[in-house]
């Protein structure tokens, strides 16, 4: 009997990702997906789901409603919940512990980080393959979506501190236009671009949307690739902190017009449906002059 894995995200580019993933590594695993937590209720009263991925902050229903759900069923109470958050601070991995969440991944995660907490859930239930899986890619999520449009493999990038735990990860399908699309008012601030595997640059900001970010940072050893998701914590002041936003690269290019510039330009295109989150960049883009 196949296993049976639910995702729930209302990210598309998210769930397209830990699909390929979970295929391309679990022979014959039979994978559902649900934008919210509402729509996976309706996958669950139609199917036995061996284990469930689910975001924490959705719209809708929230990751907490649904497992509060969950384990409400006769079935569900011991189902295999494992919580993706963009929040991996310990007060919120408590909380979620006491709602009764089997296990955690926080954003943004590697192929091998998913396939190690899928694999410990389905070894707890008594379901875990007697074959070996093949191995995951331990380039990470955004490695993974660069070979699945490019078809290459890249060399792992060194892993470089995070300043904060508190990542998100979500996505679109990727835009197809090579033209980086129109921005808006220059901004002058400062933000971070957190990969997966902890790769951490921190740039200035020259032009902002509510769709794009234009902004320049310092040239290193190890450079984002075109589609990668990413996370951007802007620098908003000190009496408004940080604004995070999900969002993939867009477009990277030199600085100059010399091959030794250090000075590299990069895009980024948001990719959130949070209403919130837009009220708080437009204001925050309107004070920018």
């Amino acid at each position: 009997m196949a296993l049976k894995i639910l995702i729930v995200d209302d990210a598309s580019f998210i769930r397209d990702l830990v699909k390929k993933q979970l295929r391309d590594h679990i022979s014959g695993v039979e994978v559902f997906e649900a934008t919210d937590g509402i729509r996976a209720i309706v996958v669950l009263k139609h199917n036995p789901i061996d284990i469930i991925l689910s975001d924490w902050e959705m719209p809708m229903m929230t990751g907490e409603e649904l497992l509060k759900h969950v384990r409400a069923l006769p079935e569900g109470a011991k189902t295999p919940f494992v919580m993706i958050s963009s929040r991996g601070d310990r007060d919120h991995v408590i909380k979620a512990a006491q709602a009764g969440v089997s296990d955690y991944l926080t954003k943004p995660f590697t192929a091998e980080e998913l396939l190690g907490k899928v694999n410990k859930q389905l070894k707890i239930i008594g379901k875990l393959p007697s074959y070996q899986t093949r191995q995951a890619n331990t380039q990470g999520i955004s490695g993974s979506s660069v070979d699945v449009l490019t078809g290459g493999n890249r060399p792992k990038p060194a892993a470089s501190p995070s300043a904060s735990a508190a990542l998100l990860m979500g996505g679109a399908p990727v835009a197809k236009s090579a033209k980086p699309p129109t921005t808006g008012k220059t901004a002058k601030a400062k933000a971070q671009l957190r990969f997966a595997d902890n790769l951490t640059f921190s740039c200035v900001v020259r032009e902002m949307s509510l769709q794009v970010m234009s902004c320049v940072m310092q040239r290193g050893e190890n450079l984002p690739r075109v589609f990668d998701p990413t996370v951007v914590d802007i620098d908003m002041g000190e009496e408004q902190g940080l604004a995070r936003v999900n969002g993939y690269v867009h477009s990277i290019m030199a600085g100059e017009s010399r091959p030794e510039s250090n000075i590299v330009k990069i895009v980024i295109r948001f990719v959130d449906n949070d209403v919130d989150k837009f009220e708080v960049l437009s204001k925050f883009i309107d004070q920018m002059q």
